[in-house]
This record gives structure tokens, C-alpha cells and sequence, in this order.
């Protein structure tokens, strides 16, 4: 698998963003908070790992700045994102609609959601939105009907 044009700019994108010196290079914590704001949450220890691991040269000692170049955060970055778990992202994402944490997505959850992204759509628009996807015709999506939506199958 490749990355898309998009998601490798995402990338560069987030690298500009946190080289907040324009050196060229993030720190530790610079690369740490991108990390998180392409969706990873990795701890301290694991973005010390990453950078050594990633090293353009390799240290003497352990007073070598620990920094990583531009080209090895994409590499990073692309590694990571192949290695994700599309089933485990789309659960991530049902979490994030079911924000009441009932397990179900509903009229309620939606339009909250459209309200927080600019769209007005009527009690209506939103409840046909969920009775298409709905399986088991009880007025909310689950999660097991939302993967299925997701993934464009229905086999769940």
C-alpha cells in the first residue's frame, strides 16, 4: 500500500507546522506533537526510540542532539500510517460520534456533530440519514452498523 497525495501532505504539512525553528529538524517534543496531531499518541519513550532508530548520523555519545529530518519523519510517519488497523480507526471514529457513550449514534449525536461543522441540516434530513444505514430499524446506528457503512459492507 502507498500513501495518497493528501495524506502525504498532511505529513509535510504537520512537519512545517512544529519545526517551529525552521531548521529543518524537530526535537523531541516537536516530533512528539506532531505525532499526535496526525492522529498518533505515542509516548516519550517511543518517540526517543523512533528518533535513534531514525538518526541521519549515528551518535557517539548520548550528548547527540536528538533530532530527526525532515525525509525520516516522512518515512516515520509513513510506516505508522500503513500500519494502522482501518477496523480499530473506524471504531475510534464511532467513539467520536457517540459522544454520550451509549454505544449508538443518534438524531442527537448527529446533529451536534452538523451544528459543530457549520451544516444545518433539519431533524428530518438527519433521522433519514440514520433509517438508511439503520439494520436493525431501531432509530440509531451501532457500531457494528456503522463499520458496515464504513467499510461498504454489510456482512456486519
Amino acid at each position: 500500500m502507498k500513501l495518497s497525495d493528501e495524506q502525504k501532505q498532511e505529513i509535510k504539512e504537520a512537519f512545517d507546522l512544529f519545526d517551529t525553528d525552521k531548521d529543518g529538524q524537530l526535537d523531541a517534543h516537536e516530533f512528539k506533537v506532531a505525532m499526535r496531531a496526525l492522529g498518533f499518541d505515542v509516548k516519550k519513550e517511543e518517540v526517543l526510540r523512533l528518533i535513534r532508530e531514525n538518526l541521519d548520523e549515528r551518535p557517539l555519545d548520548d550528548s547527540y542532539p536528538m533530532l530527526i529530518s525532515a525525509d525520516s519523519f516522512m518515512q516515520v510517519m509513513t510506516d505508522k500510517i500503513l500500519e494502522r488497523d482501518p477496523l480499530e480507526e473506524i471504531r475510534k471514529a464511532f467513539k467520536l460520534f457517540d459522544e454520550d457513550g451509549t454505544g449508538k449514534i443518534s438524531v442527537k449525536n448527529l446533529k451536534k456533530i452538523a451544528r459543530e461543522i457549520g451544516e444545518s441540516m433539519s431533524e428530518e434530513e438527519l433521522q433519514a440519514m440514520i433509517d438508511e444505514f439503520d439494520l436493525d430499524r431501531d432509530g440509531e446506528i451501532n457500531e457494528n452498523e456503522f463499520i458496515a457503512i464504513m467499510s461498504n459492507n454489510e456482512d456486519y
